[in-house]
């Protein structure tokens, strides 16, 4: 038996490829009750689906969901102008996602391949190399494991990875992420299925962009480069509470934030963080940490989603064949360091960047 301990994104597509091999079973436990709830938006580039399609996921179905990004454009404040051009796009596969369509299709994924699923019961702590395998606790309950694999997806504040590796915690990366949907279609006055962005150079140091097409709801986002938020202010907040925040921090475009702002009712907001893999324990089984679990960046890379879905296709394909799931993971992350080193010296960030919010993946 294989157990997966996170039912997003990534750990959905790799129970549901597992499963429908039909050769063992597969547990998965997701703390939310329903996965399908909640989210804003995210845009996913081709290796992202690749790694979708390779762990089972019907491509058709994929692209009846979402859409492509036609253009992609980066304006500042002081006239800089950045713009992938359509054929670039078509190469890279970006396709926009509402999170909850996604959700939808991995949902059935694992359904339809028979997984063991246990849907809102959060692993709230783990007991790894007991005389009984390892133990998952559920508050004040415990469920002996004793399988060969263990897929910790549980995300940038995973338990499992604060109990193997308590030193190694999520740092904050500079920004306060904010993101939005409107409450119904609207028409703006900028190119649809184009994700745009609008930095502010000045003393507002703020990020805004946004994607829309008609006939569907707008999507966008906010980045303030300020101190990290309190806690007790994330999450889903009423969109009154940050809408002077919103409008100042968008001088330049006063008049589409303002159009936003004021179709739109709430709004989800996050502090940026990344969990380093300087100091990493290298991958050892039974449990292996994939995804945000193990190496969370910023949202404003733009790769979370697309990384973690490229970490379980590379696990899955070892387990089916025999290999190491652990030297698995330990080349992925050879890979994320080697490309992430090139982004830092090439300058880049692509993303829009949230929790499960809106992102370019």
């Amino acid at each position: 038996m294989v157990t997966i301990i996170g039912g997003g994104i990534a750990g959905s597509a790799l129970a549901g490829a597992l499963a429908r091999r039909g050769e063992e079973d597969v547990r998965l436990y997701e703390q939310q009750a329903d996965v399908t709830a909640g989210g804003a938006f995210l845009v996913v580039d081709g290796r992202g689906h690749a790694a979708l399609t390779a762990l089972g996921v019907d491509e058709d179905r994929l692209h009846d969901a979402s859409y492509p990004l036609t253009g992609l454009r980066s304006v500042s404040s002081a006239g800089d102008r950045i713009e992938a051009t359509p054929d670039q796009l078509r190469e890279r596969g970006h396709r926009f996602w509402q999170r909850r369509r996604l959700m939808a299709i991995l949902a059935e994924h694992v359904a339809d391949s028979g997984v063991d699923t246990h849907y809102g019961a959060p692993v709230t702590d783990i007991t790894v190399g007991g005389t009984d395998g390892c133990l998952l606790h559920h508050g004040t309950t415990t469920t002996a494991v004793t399988d060969d694999l263990i897929i910790a997806a549980d995300g940038i504040d995973s338990v499992v990875r604060a109990r193997l590796e308590p030193a190694r915690t999520p740092v904050y990366a500079g920004e306060v992420m904010l993101y939005g949907m409107t409450t119904a279609p609207v028409e703006l006055p900028t190119d649809p299925s184009t994700l745009h962005f609008y930095r502010e150079v000045d003393s507002q140091l703020c990020t805004f962009g946004h994607i829309w097409r008609p006939d569907e709801p707008a999507a966008w986002f906010m980045r303030f480069t300020r101190p990290a938020a309190d806690p007790t202010d994330l999450g889903v907040r009423p969109i009154g509470e940050w809408a002077e925040t919103v409008l100042a921090g968008t001088p330049h475009n006063q008049n589409l934030a303002r159009i936003l702002v004021e179709n739109t009712g709430q709004v989800y907001l996050a502090n940026a963080r990344n969990v380093p893999l300087t100091g990493a324990a290298e991958p050892e089984l039974p449990v292996l940490l994939v995804g945000d679990a193990d190496h969370a960046i910023t949202p404003a890379a733009g790769v979370g989603a697309r990384d973690a879905l490229e970490d379980v296709r590379a696990v899955y394909q070892a387990h089916i064949s025999g290999e190491s799931p652990a030297a698995a993971m330990a080349r992925r992350r050879a890979q994320l360091i080697d490309s992430r080193h090139t982004a830092v010296a090439q300058g880049v960030t692509s993303g829009t960047g949230g929790r499960d919010g809106g992102r370019t993946e």
